[in-house]
């Protein structure tokens, strides 16, 4: 063979190779973009719902009352207010309840007008003065009691009776316990229908924890007897939603 023939097959053969390893690296860079994660086969797993209630008997309750007052001037009404007040508050402290449980709720000051005609100024007659305030009641035996106190010290408005539990995070922890062996059951089931076996948990997510619904009651009774009040009961719900692994 020719000297210039070894060089032409020598040139040959190095073109051929990088080509050859373009070619190979397109390939794999080809592969790669073609891998989209999303798209990978995820190992066999089941997705249920479970829900947990757990009922309870209310420990604590609150009720709102307060004092409106009406009078010519604002100093008038707000006097007057101020005292009725003074007397509510005290009641409350004397049927057990501390001043640390007896929170201001609301406080106004409002003009009164009369009654006119279309097209007419109104006329001002007066002012009315409103003070309310929530109580703390830690023993729910004593809610009748603390409702005669208030209306008996002169309190004009008492409503929103609301009746809850002191830890509401112990019991829904009850509830969680219960919607987690819900899920299993339900996992468990559906696992031996299909033939598979029920295998770890992947993972959990809570979708609701609702507290207990309070009880309303309309507070504002005849002194000739005391305060009839029925506790009752709450009932505290979780839902969640957990993924189990199968195996064959």
């Amino acid at each position: 063979m020719s000297r210039l023939m070894r060089v032409r097959t020598r040139v040959a053969r190095r073109v051929l190779a990088f080509a050859m390893g373009g070619a190979a690296l397109a390939l794999m860079c080809g592969t790669a973009a073609a891998i989209d994660p999303s798209t990978v086969a995820q190992p066999p797993h089941i997705l249920v719902s479970g829900e947990g209630t757990v009922t309870v008997t209310p420990d604590i309750a609150q009720v709102t009352g307060g004092v409106s007052t009406r009078a010519a001037t604002v100093k008038e009404a707000a006097g007057n207010n101020a005292r009725t007040m003074a007397a509510v508050i005290d009641a409350l402290a004397q049927a057990g309840i501390e001043r640390k449980d007896i929170q201001t709720a609301q406080f106004s000051v409002q003009p009164v007008y009369a009654s006119s005609e279309p097209r007419t100024e109104q006329k001002l007659v007066g002012f009315s003065v409103s003070n309310q305030v929530i109580a703390t009641i830690r023993n729910v035996d004593k809610v009748g009691d603390v409702l005669d106190r208030l209306i008996g010290a002169g309190a004009t408005n008492v409503w929103n009776v609301q009746f809850t539990v002191s830890e509401p995070s112990k019991v829904l922890d009850q509830a969680r316990r219960a919607a987690v062996a819900d899920a299993r059951r339900k996992a468990e089931l559906y696992a031996n229908a299909a033939g598979v076996t029920l295998g770890p948990v992947l993972s959990v997510t809570e979708e609701s924890a609702s507290g207990p619904e309070f009880m309303r009651r309309s507070a504002v009774k005849s002194l000739a007897a005391p305060t009839p009040i029925a506790v009752g009961e709450d009932t505290l719900r979780v839902s969640l939603s957990v993924n189990f692994a199968l195996t064959r």
